[in-house]
């Protein structure tokens, strides 16, 4: 069993949405998809998703808390995804979405929180954000979702945004002026499941998150893997290249344990 880190921040990306933090010993995992490349999911009789790859790795030791955007989508919560929330302490998502999955699942509305304790000390709020998945007018058919903005509180205080599911749009702009994240992790890939528009963030997105929080760094999650994903990481890297930008971005390598520093300094 790998040794709980009591390292400030460690990210693992699993593919997908699908990262896993390490906070202070606190382990934490954003939407969970963990099914086998090669996995198929009809949304209707004229759409499918399909899955090109499998986790690159699994937690080695247990996730305490799962960061759930949404349940309601298959590229957020797979069969295995699914399975695997009946091993962890709590899931934090949206109140229907907690209401369809029972169990340890909590609800959240955007502003609501839960605090929680780290091994090494650390106290971590975690506050709903809001989220709109898709154009304006989209809800009544993509469903309810939510981002976390997470705070953490100790021998080194920094922020973190995890965006779920979403374009760029006012609340987001509106976050710019409450919250200030080291990190955002960005749900990109400009997945089109249904038609001609984008239902999470891609590159024109991605810039203006960018332009609202000058002193984070982006890392791109929901940007490979699936089959509705029209942009991916190179996409990414070469819009920031060109805007000149390129040190707000970074990928992380699939499957490799990464420590993130905190200190702002380094982005400059």
């Amino acid at each position: 069993m790998k040794k709980i880190s009591t390292a400030p921040l460690e990210a693992t990306y699993l593919g997908g949405p699908t990262v896993v933090l390490e906070i202070g010993g606190l382990r934490l995992m954003t939407d969970p998809t963990l099914d086998p490349a090669g996995t198929e999911f009809v949304l209707n009789e004229r759409m499918s998703e399909k899955k090109y790859s499998g986790p690159a790795a699994f937690p080695e030791t247990p996730i305490d808390i799962v960061l759930l955007s949404h349940d309601q989508h298959f590229d957020n919560l797979d069969g295995s995804g699914r399975n695997f929330l009946k091993e962890v302490q709590t899931t934090l998502t949206t109140k229907v979405g907690a209401e369809r999955l029972k169990g340890t699942a909590i609800g959240l509305d955007p502003g609501e929180y839960r605090t929680y304790d780290a091994p090494n000390g650390d106290r971590i709020k975690i506050t709903a954000t809001p989220a709109r998945h898709g154009p304006a007018g989209i809800e009544s058919i993509t469903g309810d979702v939510i981002g976390f903005h997470l705070s953490v509180s100790g021998d080194n205080d920094f922020e973190l945004y995890i965006t779920g599911d979403t374009v760029y749009y006012n609340e987001i702009e509106k976050l710019g002026q409450h919250i200030d994240p080291r990190y955002i992790f960005i749900f990109a890939g400009a997945a089109r499941p249904r038609g001609p528009f984008n239902v999470t963030m891609g590159t024109n997105d991605a810039i203006d998150t960018a332009h609202i929080f000058p002193q984070a760094t982006l890392i791109p999650l929901h940007a490979e893997g699936w089959s509705h994903y029209t942009e991916n990481t190179s996409s990414l890297t070469e819009a920031f290249r060109i805007l000149g930008i390129e040190h707000q971005l970074q990928i992380l390598e699939a499957g490799v344990v990464t420590a993130l520093p905190i200190n702002k300094d380094s982005i400059a």
